[in-house]
């Protein structure tokens, strides 16, 4: 059965037609598709959507290729002949539609500007496409815009299965937006209603009728944020570049077809001496996850290992000099320190040394379950430029932690995006100064060790413990954190992927090899808790709000 009249189309959808079964006939093959490839002006996304095309498990001999480009300034077209020359006579059939020349639309802003007249080329393509979908004798057909990246290689299958008229997979962002409204004003426009957001966070799952269906039952892939119709080419790469982070950590990874040509990788250390990246050697898919986002963002990243609290033993710590500062307790759980912070802390004091030693001026230090933030190398670039420009004095930036009084903490006069740091948790993400790592390590913590994100606040005077600072002085640290912050943890406790070698660990003296998960320390939690003591003496009361 061929497919039916054309309908509004989404972003992402397909038309489809409903096939029937006859009793007693042996199995039909699967429905004939059509892939509709409509590319302008997405060398930065087309080699990642190529690669999500080629691994659809759906048989390319039931597949049609129907591809148009146009009004290009970049190498899509390149691009795309490239890969039809690789892979094309996998297909069924393949057509390319003639490409016009190089050209803008009228009125047109920029070359991502959505005018009339482009919407309306559009339209004429997608018709196109469906008349050929016909005459070819399609059951169905995808519209997928280049930068919508089907991850899940399910997919077809998966829409084929609701035996839907119409039909579109819902897409995840960075951003509240998506492919898909659930409502329609009278003059024809997208409405958001009560029901957009529960739709969107799947807190209810399923096929739901907006202005077509849509289905959210599975993660079937990832949209890009559409930039401003002003923005330029270079705009809508930083927005694809974090979309290909986002999927690292979230799932599944968006990996770029081997059939195409891309712009070479220049990685550097963005001025720094070394960019530290601290893993456990145990856990390599955090150290592939981490290696391939700098990648992405051209950072030049070092692996340092991290020391793994599971292989120490009080025999050990004694050789390190490693001995529990005097009543430490967590201030929620009132539990001791773990082999996993004392880990933790001597991987940090560790690349401390290596600062001192090579007199590194300044360095970046990563942990290897950060999450970046959207154009997080430029934006951190710029950060120190203005640090430099302003001759600020400084021995310690936090790019990411988690704030405990982020309302008390004061803006740096002449620098915007950096305020005085607060009481903090996590060592995540940071930049050091070679006067900092000295700092440090004069302070000789590891011979009375707590936790590394209970040391730096003590040696920068906010720790709210008192009897914790009095062991050591002086507490002359010049920290700062850039707001709003640069990074976040990849997971908090309570997600389904979260996993903490800091908190799954035994206490610092047991050597029996079991491993306890501390439920009751909450600094892993997304959000703090209210009224928070723990039997340390220090009460924390930070305020009901988002902090990340």
């Amino acid at each position: 059965m061929r497919v039916g009249p054309a309908a509004p189309l989404l972003q992402l959808l397909l038309l489809l037609g409903p096939r029937l079964k006859a009793v007693g006939v042996a199995e039909p093959p699967l429905p004939a598709v059509v892939l509709a490839i409509l590319a302008r002006n997405a060398e930065h996304s087309l080699p990642h959507y190529l690669g999500a095309l080629e691994r659809m498990d759906y048989p390319r001999a039931r597949l049609a290729l129907w591809c148009a480009t146009d009004h290009n300034v970049d190498t899509t077209t390149k691009m795309l002949q490239e890969w039809l020359a690789a892979v094309g006579d996998d297909y069924a059939a393949v057509v390319w539609r003639p490409e016009g020349e190089p050209r803008s639309y009228p009125d047109e802003e920029g070359p991502k500007h959505w005018t009339k007249e482009r919407h309306q080329f559009l339209m004429e393509l997608k018709q196109e496409a469906l008349m050929f979908a016909r005459d070819w004798g399609a059951d169905y057909i995808l519209f997928a815009d280049t930068d919508n990246i089907l991850t899940n290689n399910q997919t077809l299958r998966l829409l084929i299965e609701q035996g839907l008229p119409v039909v579109a997979p819902m897409l995840d962002s960075q951003t509240y937006y998506s492919n898909f409204w659930c409502g329609i004003t009278p003059q024809g426009y997208y409405r958001r209603t009560v029901e957009y957001f529960p739709t969107k966070n799947r807190q209810r799952r399923g096929c739901f009728r907006v202005s077509v269906h849509v289905c959210n039952k599975h993660r079937y892939g990832y949209i890009n944020v559409p930039v401003k119709s002003h923005q330029g080419l270079e705009d809508e790469r930083v927005n694809f570049i974090h979309l290909i982070l986002e999927a690292l950590v979230d799932g599944p990874p968006m990996w770029a077809s081997a059939h195409v040509s891309r712009p070479p990788k220049k990685p550097s250390k963005m001025g720094f001496d070394e960019v530290f990246v601290i893993s456990l050697a145990r856990r390599p898919d955090r150290r592939a996850r981490m290696l391939s986002s700098l990648w992405e963002m051209e950072i030049s990243g070092r692996v340092v290992d991290g020391v793994d609290g599971r292989t120490l033993n009080s025999s050990v710590m004694r050789s390190l000099g490693v001995d529990l500062l005097p009543g430490y307790q967590d201030p929620y759980s009132g539990r001791t320190l773990t082999k996993g912070e004392v880990g933790c802390f001597l991987s940090h004091y560790n690349i401390w040394e290596e600062v001192a030693a090579r007199g590194l001026a300044r360095v970046v230090v990563f942990e290897d379950d950060v999450r970046f933030e959207s154009n997080f190398r430029r934006r951190l670039e710029r950060l120190m430029e203005d640090v430099e420009a302003e001759k600020l004095p400084w021995d310690l930036i936090y790019l990411g932690r988690k704030q405990v009084n982020p309302e008390e903490e004061e803006a740096v006069e002449g620098l915007p995006h950096l305020v005085v740091a607060g009481y903090s948790y996590w060592t995540l993400a940071y930049v050091l100064s070679l006067a900092g790592a000295r700092k440090l390590l004069a302070s000789q913590p590891l011979h009375r060790m707590l936790p590394v994100d209970e040391f730096l606040p003590i040696m920068f005077d906010q720790h709210p413990n008192e009897h914790y600072k009095a062991h050591f002085w002086p507490r002359d640290l010049r920290a700062f954190s850039a707001r709003p912050l640069l990074a976040a943890p990849t997971h908090y406790a309570g997600d389904a992927e979260w996993l903490s070698d800091t908190e799954t660990s035994s206490p610092w003296d047991d050597d029996s090899g079991r491993l306890i998960s501390w439920s009751g320390s909450h600094k892993t939690l997304r959000r703090p808790r209210l009224d928070m003591a723990g039997s340390s003496g220090h009460s924390l009361h930070p305020h009901p709000r988002n902090e990340l």
